[in-house]
């Protein structure tokens, strides 16, 4: 299965024999069409209440929200014996009491995965299913932290300035509100979309080409955000962060990205044996991207070797001198941002087509790995032209 892991939209999904889980914070009211009755997700009262579980969520920090009644119910709901816990390192320290009001109170054993998550193309299903887990739970990529603010917004644009608002899966419903809002008073708001994900959803190798003025983030960090800056390098771009309530300004350096990886593919055309890395870690890698890379090499005449890797070191590509540069098919951001830390040229899938000549060089750097309408075959979700506008007539 090359596809990118199911989007976090929804509250189950289910993959091969293991149920994967992933948390919002809020109670979701959901509508099947426009017009029907309305369906609330709601959390049986005997759980809710339970004033002994109430006692050990206490022992979470209370400025997070781990939905720990929900976790319970759905856990009891599917009749899960074995529960695999993910979470990213920040939160680690909480797995061992999760765990334990698991066990208490669902008498299912838990399994906590210490492997690392950098994001939600890191669900770890596989390895989850490979551990005998019925059920999953990936922490980490869904809201923690209320958003609900609009004053800033209206502090710093006017109403003729059109406004991109992106972010990753865990404020989503969070924009769709506050561009309603925008929108109802008077303001030139949107969320973009970069199919198959939600409007305003980036990843940090996919986001929309946006024809806007402004783009703004919410979230903390600027990973993320740096792929939609990459994507659209005429937009003005800003984060608001709602865990320390900052707005700032953020700038990129998009000639010196384009100027080092513009290096490394010239200095890669001119290699003889390449190693292919096949990425391991949750669902990063792609099978097929990996085949779609192999054809080509083989009619290019260039000689290669495939190697598995969990995580991509400089050290650990080092023990291979003889291959004179890397193709990664993992995540394009450890060639965009650390391509320079490696002493041989570490190329994504779409830098290895340029330089095979298959596709020319594009002064925006792309940032579609994820996304339906992707420059070619070398990305895991790419839909071929005709296959586009079958879907496209079936709709009609």
């Amino acid at each position: 299965m090359d596809e990118l892991p199911p989007s976090v939209n929804a509250n189950l999904d289910i993959c091969e024999q293991a149920v994967v889980s992933r948390a919002n914070p809020e109670r979701k009211v959901y509508s099947a069409m426009a017009g029907k009755t309305r369906v609330i997700n709601q959390i049986p009262d005997d759980i809710l209440n339970d004033k002994k579980l109430a006692l050990a969520i206490e022992l979470l920090p209370s400025n997070y929200s781990f939905e720990i009644h929900k976790t319970v119910w759905k856990i009891r709901q599917a009749g899960a014996k074995r529960v695999a816990l993910q979470m990213p390192e920040g939160l680690l320290m909480f797995a061992l009491t999760i765990s334990d009001i698991i066990e208490e109170f669902c008498q299912a054993e838990t399994v906590i995965m210490g492997d690392v998550t950098y994001g939600a193309c890191c669900v770890d299903d596989r390895t989850a299913i490979a551990l005998g887990a019925d059920f999953m739970i990936h922490y980490g990529h869904s809201c923690l932290i209320p958003v609900g603010q609009t004053k800033t917004i209206k502090f710093n644009f006017d109403k003729e300035t059109r406004i991109s608002f992106v972010s990753t899966i865990q404020f989503v419903a969070s924009l769709q509100n506050l561009v309603m809002q925008l929108k109802a008073e008077g303001y030139v708001a949107s969320t973009p979309k970069s199919a198959p994900l939600s409007p305003g959803e980036i990843l940090g190798c996919t986001s929309p080409s946006i024809d806007t003025d402004v783009i703004i983030y919410l979230g903390d960090g600027r990973f993320h955000l740096e792929s939609a800056m990459i994507a659209n390098p005429k937009c003005r771009a800003y984060k608001y962060d709602p865990y320390n309530k900052e707005f700032t300004q953020e700038f990129y350096d998009h000639n010196q990205m384009k100027a080092n990886r513009q290096a490394a593919i010239s200095r890669a055309a001119k290699a003889s044996r390449f190693g292919l890395i096949l990425g391991t870690l949750g669902r990063q890698g792609s099978p097929r991207v990996l085949q779609e890379i192999k054809e080509k090499m083989l009619k290019s005449n260039k000689e290669f070797v495939t190697v598995l890797m969990s995580e991509i070191f400089p050290a650990k590509l080092a023990l291979m001198p003889s291959v004179d540069a890397w193709v990664q098919i993992a995540c394009p951001r450890l060639s965009i941002d650390w391509g320079l830390a490696f002493a041989k040229p570490l190329l994504t899938p779409y830098e290895i087509n340029v330089a095979l000549k298959n596709v020319e060089w594009k002064d925006t750097y792309p940032m579609d790995f994820y996304a339906y309408e992707s420059l070619g075959a070398w990305t895991p979700n790419f839909k071929p032209k005709c296959e586009k506008k079958q879907t496209s007539d079936r709709k009609l």
